[in-house]
């Protein structure tokens, strides 16, 4: 694939430019950054004015589940906006109502209730609502190494810094550590060790905080940007067993994990838990119009049969990101795109990365599943100690700045996290691209070897 206009770096230059002029970006020190001017997209593949493809080992912000621009996607878009563009939440619409019932028949357990959102923040923030309003409860215990959105109270769930500067300590929100056995809070040594220990943990928690005074409990199924930290067996079918004993509302966060992105429609699946709430966004249209949602058991749902639910968004169910979102789940199907990824998962991701951490210092640990896998970097692997310290900056995190350039530099654009690289191309991603992906990989761990002891 080659882009598909010629080189134009004087208009790349301009666009640039009005970017800087105008556009605030989010998370970021306006004066210190310099965004990409990106002049396409196609597939597993974008490109600059000046030339040069990348092949995306984000996914955008790891939701273009099936790549950029399919064409099916697209033209159901363009279809759509020429039928009926948009239409009020109030009215029943034939695409809002299919996008639902799509949504509906893939979701685990009695999750058949779909309210839309534009994204995964206004999920979350909507799911905690309906857990507080249905329990008469105000607390919500969340994990620490998350993160669930940048709206108020999603950004007071999340458990990571970006939570810092807005986190006003009155949320009601409680965190806990969630299992992870290569940093293991609990000093555990096996699986079965912090899952039993991380259980134990979590009950005391409601114990000292008071059960009677905790809606919910919200855990990502697969942690994304934290680490995709895949929880041990059993437990989140212990925190499932937590809620219940408690009458505790347990809402899982497949905004990031969904549709596909672990080799099952939902992650849920792989650890055979059914949820009170879920929530969704980004690979639910794989990110072409603004969706998200919360995805209801039947005894939520009832909860406002007579009393009405006190939310709502003017673009609740846009026809548009709906119609998108019917589009994509339709090529997943006929593509069998979810099984792909399983495929990828366990045949080329998942054997490729183990085989470079065996050659590479700098590689800690190698967790993931399906096209959701996280590298993490180590000083030394000894002593466990992250390339870069937590939250680094600046010249503290020059390691991992050297390695993102040298990933750029041999035609790959990666996911970086604090210590942590991530290899979450889109679902569809062909053998030949993901080993495309783990050879720039390969060059760029050279860089980050440099830095070990």
């Amino acid at each position: 694939m080659t882009p598909h206009v010629e080189p134009d770096p004087q208009a790349g230059a301009a666009v640039k430019a009005a970017d800087r002029a105008h556009v605030f970006h989010s998370w970021s020190a306006q004066g210190l950054i310099d965004p990409l001017a990106v002049a396409g997209a196609e597939g597993s593949y974008f490109w600059d004015y000046d030339g040069n493809r990348y092949l995306d080992f984000t996914s955008g912000l790891v939701y273009t589940n099936i790549g950029y621009q399919h064409p099916k996607v697209v033209a159901a878009i363009q279809e759509q906006a020429g039928k009926l563009a948009t239409f009020a939440p109030a009215f029943a619409v034939d695409v809002r109502s299919e996008a639902a019932r799509l949504i509906a028949e893939r979701t685990p357990g009695d999750l058949d209730k779909i309210f839309f959102t534009n994204g995964g923040a206004e999920a979350v923030e909507n799911a905690v609502r309906m857990a507080r309003l249905h329990t008469g409860r105000h607390k919500v215990l969340s994990a620490f190494r998350s993160y669930h959105g940048a709206t108020s109270t999603a950004i007071n769930l999340t458990g990571d810094p970006r939570r810092w500067a807005s986190d006003t300590g009155s949320a009601g929100v409680v965190r806990f550590w969630a299992p992870f056995l290569y940093r293991s809070p609990f000093y555990a040594t096996t699986e079965e060790q912090e899952c039993e220990r991380a259980l134990a943990h979590l009950e005391d928690t409601i114990a000292f905080e008071g059960p009677a005074t905790i809606a919910a409990i919200i855990l990502e199924t697969v942690p994304g940007t934290a680490g995709i930290m895949t929880p041990p067996p059993g437990y989140l079918a212990g925190v499932r067993e937590i809620c219940d004993k408690y009458g505790i509302v347990f809402v899982l966060d497949e905004v990031m994990a969904g549709f596909g992105r672990t080799g099952k429609w939902f992650a849920a699946e792989h650890f055979d838990v059914v949820p009170d709430l879920m929530t969704f966004a980004k690979g639910v249209n794989s990110g072409y119009v603004p969706l998200g949602g919360v995805a209801i058991s039947a005894e939520i749902a009832a909860t406002f049969d007579k009393r009405p639910y006190p939310g709502g968004l003017t673009y609740s169910g846009h026809p548009l990101a709906c119609a998108a979102a019917v589009a994509t789940i339709q090529v997943m199907e006929d593509e069998q795109v979810v099984e792909h990824a399983a495929h990828i998962g366990e045949k080329v991701l998942g054997p490729g990365l183990r085989e470079l951490a065996e050659r590479h210092p700098s590689v800690g640990e190698v967790r993931g599943m399906g096209v959701f896998w996280a590298l993490d970097l180590v000083r030394n692997r000894e002593t466990r100690e992250p390339l870069v310290p937590y939250n680094a900056a600046g010249e503290a995190n020059a390691p991992m700045a050297a390695f993102g350039a040298a990933a750029k530099k041999h035609g790959l654009w990666p996911f970086i996290n604090m210590n942590r690289t991530h290899a979450v191309p889109a679902c569809n991603v062909t053998e030949a691209e993901a080993k495309e992906g783990l050879a720039a990989l390969d060059a760029a761990l050279s860089v980050a070897d440099e830095h070990t002891v």
